[in-house]
């Protein structure tokens, strides 16, 4: 057992773990109770985000603040019940989104965007995976010229900083670009580099495919079922108890409830988010992805037509979904775009699992030699998957991680 890996969760995380440790020659089983990518990388943007060098801070402005205590917006929500459970990871969001935190905790996340693209082009290189990443960027657009102006100097600073590539565009020029755009607007900032996966699930069963071409094996069990098992650990699968020397624990916003069991206990808090999908009609097309900034909803072309998603809802763990975001953009994207039926009879939902302090959760679980941590993504864990897997894979199997580990590491929350 000595080189055998359990990987408990078959995300995009998951399933870069699982590939990276099986290419490093470790006998790996990858473990979940659904498929590959039926969690949250089933449903996001479907963008590789090279240009997100920032991760998303907890709203400082008090007019903003005031915004979305009002309940009303696409970008965020929440029920009201569950604020008192989420009050104190909250609170440390806030604490951590202070300017001079902030910008600690911003340069140690560019450093994971940084190579987002290079780590899913090696696993994707060569394989069906490649002709899912189009490398069109997407745009933000912009009802103002003031609005554009001032992301237009917020980009120009990601550049001079973090090398992040993109174009400026006045509203000729974005009509131009995105002819059937049934609204004028200013102008839009066009982000160059990020991919555009054309079919996020499609992607994580590639990999997934890699991953058990290599050897390596899938399963269907209960995370929650993993015990110490003489040096190593066992979980139940469908197939009878599955025993490896070291597990690595990948379940996204549900990591918590493996980890409590083992004495750690990390401020995960999820937050929803919906998308559906829309033919359009008649002639029409989308060519990149479009966020309007104004109503805080992106319009992604897929494979199974225009994906419309929202931001983030607060909701407790067990609460069913309730797509009032979706309810809401959608009259505002059919302005801005001839959107016809909707592709499926429900919208989706999945939950994003984020840590106050907007890090990934990466290394050792405290306390417990052999079980490691890989979690917290928050909305990039379609981006950071395979970084992800590489610098752990690496860490377990004693290799020299490409990336310095320690703003990951899980102790910082204990």
């Amino acid at each position: 057992m000595a080189a055998s890996a359990l990987v408990l969760g078959a995300g995009m995380v998951g399933v870069s773990v699982a590939l990276h440790l099986r290419r490093r020659g470790m006998d790996v089983v990858l473990l979940d109770r659904q498929g590959p990518g039926e969690g949250a990388s089933f449903g996001n943007g479907g963008l590789l985000q090279r240009e997100a060098v920032h991760p998303h801070p907890f709203p400082r402005d008090w007019s903003e603040l005031w915004r979305i205590a009002g309940n009303r917006a696409v970008d965020a929500t929440y029920h009201p019940v569950a604020l008192p459970g989420l009050a104190l990871p909250l609170l440390r969001y806030w604490w951590h989104s202070e300017p001079a935190r902030y910008a600690r905790i911003a340069e140690a996340y560019a450093k994971l965007i940084a190579t987002c693209l290079d780590e899913h082009l090696a696993l994707a290189r060569g394989t069906p995976a490649a002709a899912l990443l189009r490398p069109i960027g997407w745009m933000r657009l912009f009802s103002t010229p003031q609005r554009l102006e001032a992301a237009l100097a917020l980009a120009e600073a990601a550049r001079r900083d973090h090398g992040v590539g993109y174009r400026a565009l006045d509203g000729a020029a974005l009509a131009a670009a995105e002819p059937h755009l049934q609204v004028a607007r200013a102008g839009a900032l066009h982000w160059t580099d990020p991919l555009s996966v054309s079919d996020p699930h499609a992607l994580t069963l590639e990999y997934a495919a890699r991953f058990t071409e290599a050897g390596g094996s899938l399963a269907r069990g209960d995370a929650t079922t993993l015990t110490r098992h003489g040096a190593g650990w066992r979980v139940q699968a469908q197939q009878g108890g599955v025993e490896a020397a070291q597990v690595v624990v990948a379940l996204g916003a549900a990591a918590g409830q493996v980890t409590r069991r083992l004495g750690y206990a990390p401020p995960l808090f999820g937050k929803r988010g919906y998308h559906r999908h829309f033919r359009l009609r008649g002639n029409a097309v989308l060519h990149r992805p479009i966020l309007d900034t104004e109503s805080g909803f992106l319009l992604a072309p897929m494979q199974a037509g225009i994906r419309l998603t929202t931001g983030a809802e607060f909701a407790r763990d067990a609460a069913p979904p309730t797509p009032v975001q979706l309810a809401r953009a959608e009259p505002l994207a059919r302005r801005l775009l001839p959107l016809g039926e909707a592709v499926e009879a429900s919208p989706w939902m999945g939950v994003r699992p984020c840590t106050p302090d907007m890090l990934p959760i990466i290394g050792p679980l405290p306390g417990q030699p052999g079980a490691w941590c890989a979690f917290g993504h928050a909305h990039q864990g379609l981006t950071l998957g395979p970084t992800t897997g590489r610098l752990l894979a690496e860490m377990m199997t004693g290799e020299t991680p490409f990336l310095d580990p320690a703003p990951y590491r899980a102790e910082r929350f204990n």
